[in-house]
């Protein structure tokens, strides 16, 4: 389950950081310079912490990202994002330490400013510091990020805000829910998230893909049949048919292609073979053109009319 989250948190803040830097930072537009884009370095961050230093605890996802800024006195910095799962308590004592040990890493390798955020996504968020003190005879260090718990965000406060990562904020509180009624409770809430996600409007095709996706994936219901209410109701709202079935294959070939990275070139031309596939089944289940089917399957659109021609020979 967290190696499937940890896809999708990726894939998501990469298409909404943006959104995630405007719904943190209330004076983002003023800070950051959004319209010169961003460079995700995660092969970087890789290389400076090896995951046989990380250690037994759950961590989601880690995304190092390098911006502009407005203020003229810096041109670029480094943020550093750290999305932390449900910590065991013997852990949690440990986690500030490790984020400053990225944090010096980081700033010895590019002598640049770094900011560091965590986003602690679990029910013992609250329970977790954003703090790391060290301190020996006379010399002393107090290090702070900035820490971000879901549990601190309101429903209404999430609701009320126009910002689309709040929705994403909505969902991963989903992921929180128990009790009996858990189907019940979940599927409401799904359905207003994407009821206000689908009226709401102003999104490009790539982001509000990836929040559904995000919504569809990211905590499941249960019971099976629960997924078919699920989609009906979601065809009711669009008044579509098959709209769900589009955002799971979205959502499937691109988590088979953020596994597929870094692996041999073999696993590499079987994401390929996959991509072809899904191509294909859009082209033959689907009424959409091909401009459409490249945007949906991240291909291009000589690619679709390849795999369109292969088809009718």
């Amino acid at each position: 389950m967290y190696q499937n989250r940890d896809i999708l948190w990726k894939g998501l803040l990469e298409l909404v950081f943006d959104d995630f830097l405007r719904f943190f930072y209330p004076k983002a537009e003023e800070i950051f310079d959004l319209e010169k884009g961003f460079v995700f370095l995660d092969k970087e961050l890789a290389e400076l912490y090896p995951k046989s230093e990380e250690g037994v605890d759950v961590r989601l996802v880690d995304k190092l990202v390098k911006l502009h800024l407005k203020d003229g006195r810096e041109e670029c910095i480094l943020i550093h994002v750290e999305v932390q799962a449900e910590t065991k308590a013997q852990n949690r004592p440990v986690f500030p330490e490790r984020m400053f040990r990225y944090f010096y890493r980081v700033l010895d390798r590019y002598k640049m400013p770094v900011e560091t955020i965590a986003v602690f996504t679990g029910r013992d968020g609250r329970l977790l510091t954003d703090i790391f003190s060290y301190s020996c005879i006379e010399s002393w260090l107090l290090f702070r990020y900035k820490a971000i718990c879901v549990l601190d965000y309101s429903n209404d406060e999430l609701l009320k805000s126009d910002n689309p990562f709040a929705l994403v904020m909505m969902i991963a509180k989903q992921a929180l829910l128990k009790g009996k009624n858990f189907d019940e409770t979940l599927l409401a809430g799904k359905l207003f998230v994407f009821r206000k996600l689908y009226e709401q409007g102003g999104l490009n095709r790539a982001k509000m893909e990836a929040i559904l996706s995000f919504l569809h994936n990211y905590v499941l219901f249960e019971q099976s049949e629960t997924n078919l209410v699920f989609k009906n109701e979601i065809d009711k709202i669009t008044n579509k048919k098959n709209t769900m079935n589009i955002f799971e294959q979205v959502a499937e070939i691109r988590a088979q292609e953020g596994l597929e990275q870094g692996l041999e070139q073999g696993r590499k031309e079987g994401a390929q073979i996959a991509t072809r596939k899904f191509v294909k089944n859009l082209l033959e289940n689907y009424e959409i053109d091909e401009k459409e089917v490249a945007s949906l399957a991240g291909v291009t659109v000589t690619f679709v009319k390849k795999v369109k021609a292969e088809m009718e020979e």
